[in-house]
């Protein structure tokens, strides 16, 4: 029986880049937006807070557009200060390699396991997904869904006991799935 998994996002992530104020590196995104508009052109930034000096920066999200070019929906969202949209917008890799920005997850995501029921059986077949684009690697996710330690789950990997057609050692984002054989 296939089990499913899936990692969820906690909070937004926070974002990587230099402050020019502290020199601390990462910045949390409130979920505000500031929508300028210069006659018939609109500039549109994510407000993100230093967490070292709470100095604020701006990550452009629309650049010159013409205000008719945006979709009336998402002119709604801006000033509303959708959180949703923020962390959108954050995912958007468009938008982080404008901005020469990246994400770190760390402490923004939970697995759901949906139980631990699962884990008495003698093969196991587990499927999981991602519900937001979360790189993390799978042997962590292993460990912490089925309770044991990352040495434990490498060891399994070398013993040919826990298979998957993805590498499991590396950072993924994508759903994957894995059996594991006690």
């Amino acid at each position: 029986m296939l089990t499913t998994w899936v990692v969820m996002p906690t909070c937004l992530p926070h974002v990587l880049r230099r402050c020019h104020t502290c020199a601390s590196d990462r910045f949390r995104a409130n979920g505000k937006f500031r929508v300028n508009a210069n006659h018939k052109l609109l500039d549109v930034w994510l407000l993100v807070l230093c967490t070292a000096c709470g100095e604020t920066a701006k990550l452009t999200v629309l650049e010159r557009m013409h205000v008719r070019s945006v979709r009336p929906e998402l002119l709604d969202r801006l000033h509303d200060n959708d959180p949703a949209l923020a962390a959108e917008l954050l995912q958007d890799p468009v938008v982080r390699r404008r901005n020469r920005v990246a994400l770190d997850w760390d402490g923004a995501w939970r697995l759901d396991t949906d139980g631990s029921d699962h884990l008495d059986r003698e093969v196991i077949d587990i499927s999981v997904r991602f519900a937001a684009r979360i790189p993390v690697r799978p042997v962590r996710l292993i460990a912490e869904g089925c309770g044991l330690s990352r040495a434990e789950v490498e060891r399994l990997i070398a013993e040919g006991r826990l298979v998957s057609a993805v590498r499991l050692n590396a950072k993924l984002s994508d759903a994957f799935s894995f059996t594991l054989k006690r």
